[in-house]
């Protein structure tokens, strides 16, 4: 699997753009750990890392990055959209807890079965889907009683 640069890079050349350093730098630290996260955390994340990268910039990067598919849109919270990187990394869904808004992912093969047989019975090409499950975590239930 090639580096997630130099896919972004090839990405950006087919659309006739540059990777640009604040693109990289962008880049390098949406994938320096796997959290999700708005572009608002991120500009915290590269400002304290030292760049002085243009909030418009950071918004414009994203943009690419989702049509790149090396990133993914999750949900939307308190109006803000989240993401995570997704290239490199199995398929997966999300559990959402209402209590604490943790989120817990997880795999399920049955449900990519019911995906693939939903898209037969359609005669629908699957390329993927997104799934979130809303409810309360263990420790906000426990909390609850």
């Amino acid at each position: 699997m090639k580096p997630e640069i130099d896919v972004f890079r090839e990405f950006l050349a087919h659309k006739g753009m540059r990777a640009t350093p604040e693109r990289e730098a962008i880049l390098a630290e949406v994938f320096a750990n796997h959290d999700h996260f708005d572009v608002e955390e991120l500009i915290m994340r590269l400002r304290q890392n030292g760049q002085r990268i243009s909030r418009a910039s950071v918004y414009r990067t994203m943009a690419l990055l989702v049509e790149s598919g090396l990133v993914q849109e999750v949900y939307v919270e308190d109006g803000h959209m989240h993401y995570e990187h997704v290239y490199g990394h199995e398929h997966h869904c999300h559990l959402r807890c209402l209590g604490c808004r943790k989120i817990i992912e997880f795999r399920n093969g049955a449900l990519e079965e019911v995906e693939q047989r939903i898209g037969r019975d359609h005669r629908f090409e699957v390329t993927g889907h997104k799934l979130e499950i809303y409810g309360y975590c263990p420790e906000c239930r426990g909390q609850k009683k």
